[in-house]
């Protein structure tokens, strides 16, 4: 069984190569899938952004992803280090009033963190080594759109 599973993997990456695809661009659209399943059933991609910003989007260190729901934005941050991390996430309404956070070390990612009045919500994303190690510390003024 261990080598058909080889096997098929080998032959799935050659076929890949082959036809000049880029298997990390079909995990990109794997990683918003999870996320929008992350967020639970009815949330749609909104934003997916590399991170730190300015990079290559296939060297980035972790993709900040929002997603638009019936009633809610969610946001997760994806960690694409392949290590556990210090990670933080953080959304508040436009208000500051009503706030949502998600942080600690994380092998995969931070979040889901959910905000009702999500319009012009400013967004924060941080991760590295520890919460005084950053290699992403991006404030986003709007995570969502001004409607």
């Amino acid at each position: 069984m261990k080598l058909l599973n080889i096997i098929t993997l080998f032959s799935t990456t050659t076929l890949a190569l082959a036809e000049g695809l880029d298997t990390r661009e079909a995990n990109n659209a794997n990683l918003a899938t999870r996320a929008a399943t992350i967020c639970g059933s009815g949330y749609e991609l909104n934003k997916a952004i590399p991170l730190p910003q300015g990079t290559d989007p296939k060297q980035r260190l972790g993709t900040l992803y929002t997603y638009i729901g019936k009633d809610k934005g969610c946001a997760i941050l994806d960690n694409n280090v392949g290590k556990a991390q210090y990670m933080y996430v953080g959304v508040c309404d436009l208000n500051g009033k009503h706030c949502d956070k998600d942080s600690g070390t994380f092998s995969q990612y931070a979040g889901p963190i959910y905000i009702s009045n999500f319009a012009c919500a400013p967004l924060v994303a941080k991760m590295g080594q520890s919460s005084k190690s950053l290699y992403i510390d991006y404030k986003d003024e709007y995570g969502w759109a001004c409607e």
